[in-house]
């Protein structure tokens, strides 16, 4: 398995867009799973309530997800979040006791200029985020790196940091395609 990272506004769904009807390939949602099971379970209506509910529930929900994702035979892509900032602190997107239920051969870091996420974010009208200061977002990325090290050291396998700015999204594409060849 493949893990791709990032915070929202990343860039993530634009880059992994490369890998998208490619012959052996296939991309799975972590926040799309997280939310068909929550919303099952009525914790959630809406995805962008995920990151508020209460930690242990988070944590009960991952559990769920990460059966799932083990279950998932190939290559599979997973497109997911390294930490999700929630009111209580940053909550590791992939806890050791979920990532050690995955055969996980490569992790992906698309990270980008702060400037140009938080211009992505006020561009996406489709999703209900919190604003984040330049500040905030300059700690979350922080904390990513952190966690991408954590997760690397944890399960073995390369990390790789992509970065998608402004305007070089299909150089970036072209950094994640590499690693398929």
């Amino acid at each position: 398995m493949t893990i791709v990272l990032g915070v929202p506004g990343a860039g993530k769904s634009t880059v992994l867009s490369a890998l998208k009807g490619k012959e052996g390939c296939t991309l799975v949602n972590y926040g799309d799973l997280m939310f068909d099971i929550a919303s099952k379970r009525k914790y959630v209506s809406h995805r962008d309530d995920l990151r508020k509910l209460p930690p242990a529930t988070q944590k009960k929900v991952q559990a769920e997800v990460g059966e799932a994702l083990a279950e998932m035979k190939g290559n599979v892509v997973l497109d997911t979040h390294c930490s999700i900032a929630t009111p209580k602190g940053y909550l590791p997107g992939l806890p050791f006791f979920l990532l050690g239920k995955l055969d996980v051969s490569q992790l992906v870091l698309i990270t980008a200029p702060i400037k140009d996420i938080i211009a992505r974010r006020n561009a996406d009208k489709t999703r209900a985020r919190d604003a984040e200061s330049e500040e905030s977002l300059a700690q979350h990325h922080n904390m990513n790196m952190a966690l991408l090290a954590a997760y690397a050291a944890f399960c073995g396998a390369p990390a790789k940091i992509i970065v998608n700015s402004q305007g070089n999204a299909e150089e970036a594409k072209r950094a994640l395609l590499a690693l398929f060849e």
